[in-house]
């Protein structure tokens, strides 16, 4: 069985401090065995995570799609920012990736998908993140998952983590799998499991964006 946290970040995203070997080492405390690393328009911080890890590792990107953000998974190269919502979805498939919309309904989030896009490349949506720990409101993960029960989406789970001490916060505990396939399937068996994290932790993504700003980096 697999403990998977489905949307985290590196130092590779501009608002974290988590290098690399601090995720891995967090993942491995935590007894995380499955992480996507879904940094912000970007693969090189999962591709480093996967050279390190002991653990089953997906290549994400948290992508700025012109209309808000949409998660790739199963990626193979790294997805450009600002494209269309429609084109962004079409380069995922085209690579083989599966589609995951985080936070959809996170009022207090602005770089959240916009509704009207979300419905527009519905048909092609695999996966609806019905627990995102960073979410402030505890309503809109509800209301997430009740949409992506009444359209018949998997259902993920992730920290959103930007600090190596976030991680876990939220995950799924699912079977093991090979393949995006095998992988939304086996989310469907999966058992969201979590709590939100404290409304500090933006704070502290702030904080870390200013010390990129600065010139600052972290050890490993």
């Amino acid at each position: 069985m697999l403990k998977a946290d489905l949307h985290t970040h590196t130092y590779f995203s501009p608002d974290s401090l988590t290098s690399p070997e601090k995720y891995v080492q967090a993942c491995v405390n935590r007894r995380i065995n499955c992480a996507a690393v879904t940094d912000h328009n970007a693969i090189g911080g999962a591709l480093a995570v996967e050279k390190l890890a002991s653990f089953k590792v997906i290549i994400g990107e948290e992508v700025e799609s012109s209309e808000g953000e949409i998660i790739g998974l199963f990626l193979q190269e790294e997805m450009p920012a600002g494209l269309s919502p429609e084109e962004t979805v079409r380069r995922i498939k085209e690579q083989g990736g599966l589609v995951c919309i985080p936070h959809p309904f996170d009022r207090l989030r602005g770089t959240r998908l916009a509704e009207a896009a979300l419905m527009r490349i519905l048909p092609q949506v695999d996966i609806i993140e019905a627990l995102n720990a960073r979410t402030t409101r505890r309503r809109d993960n509800e209301h997430a998952a009740r949409f992506a029960q009444e359209h018949g989406l998997a259902m993920s789970a992730g920290s959103d983590a930007h600090s190596a001490r976030e991680l876990g916060r939220a995950c799924v505990e699912m079977p093991d799998f090979e393949g995006p396939r095998e992988f939304l399937q086996a989310l469907r068996e999966g058992r969201i499991v979590g709590r939100l994290s404290s409304p500090l932790v933006h704070l502290w993504s702030r904080w870390a964006w200013l010390r990129r700003r600065l010139g600052w980096r972290p050890a490993g």
